[in-house]
């Protein structure tokens, strides 16, 4: 009995191991062109070219792995379309709230926007090209959902409130508790080796708005951009700013998984059926 229990023990330990170094590849993989972006800032850093702006060199290094990761197919050309959207809705926003002087971008650059350089929209594209990646590579299954009606109205009310807050109370809070009610019962299902294992979608979106802020506090280190407490010396950006990446992070779910359905609703009918 002792030597049964033994082996079952190492049994579930190796499976145990064997698919946590599966998850944690997934997740490397998935994460790989945010990880590219902070290699980049990193080596923009110590290493530059005459003539060549850091923020414009930075533009050029991220266009180079988005091409690269296409071409080794690591990346789809219906991936690359999402994370391009988000390159312009992140830009848009950008520009708004470099205005308002929530952040700036200090150095100069030839490739700028009203004052924004065209490298902070792949901030925006990181987040959407994990988590299109992550859909893929888990795949990943959300339900039960609200109706999608909601789910955008959701999506363009959070992204309206990133405006309006300037002038109008900041209803983020509100918001917050109004997708806690509406994805209170949705589970986040995904693969794992031979298991399927699933957690509650709003604690997915916390994880990763999180994950997203330790990001931010990289990225703000190695100088990608200056909040407006950093101009003297580099310091840990506040915690509020986690409620904002939670919320982006739910209008980049939404718009994704609309993106996936809109594509699957023009299939041709006979692709529907093989697919089922």
């Amino acid at each position: 009995m002792g030597e049964f229990e033994t082996t079952a023990k190492e049994s579930f330990v190796k499976i145990f191991l064997r698919d946590f170094g599966r998850f944690a590849w997934f997740q490397a993989l998935s994460s790989l062109f945010g990880i590219s972006v902070f290699l980049i800032l990193a080596f923009t850093r110590v290493v530059h070219l005459p003539g060549i702006p850091r923020y414009d060199f930075i533009f050029a290094l991220c266009l180079t792995v988005q091409w690269l990761m296409v071409r080794s197919k690591l990346e789809t050309w219906d991936e690359v379309k999402v994370i391009s959207l988000f390159h312009v809705i992140g830009l848009v926003l950008e520009i708004y709230k470099t205005h308002q002087g929530s952040w700036s971008y200090p150095e100069d650059a030839y490739l700028k926007i009203a004052g924004v350089p065209l490298y902070s929209g792949f901030m925006y594209a990181a987040v959407a090209s994990y988590i299109t990646q992550a859909w893929r590579r888990f795949d990943l299954k959300m339900e039960p959902l609200p109706p999608g009606w909601l789910a955008i109205s959701l999506a363009t009310g959070i992204y309206v409130n990133f405006f309006t807050s300037h002038y109008l109370p900041d209803i983020r809070w509100g918001l917050a508790a109004i997708v806690m009610v509406l994805y209170t019962r949705t589970r986040c299902s995904f693969t794992v080796g031979e298991h399927r294992l699933w957690l509650p979608l709003s604690i997915a979106f916390v994880l990763i708005g999180l994950f997203i802020w330790v990001a931010e506090n990289i990225a703000t280190f190695l100088g990608a951009w200056q909040y407006p407490d950093q101009h003297q010396a580099w310091s840990m950006v506040h915690q509020s700013k986690i409620s904002s990446w939670f919320l982006l992070v739910i209008i980049s779910y939404i718009v994704v998984a609309w993106l996936k359905q809109v594509k699957s609703e023009m299939k041709p009918e006979s692709e529907k059926t093989a697919t089922a």
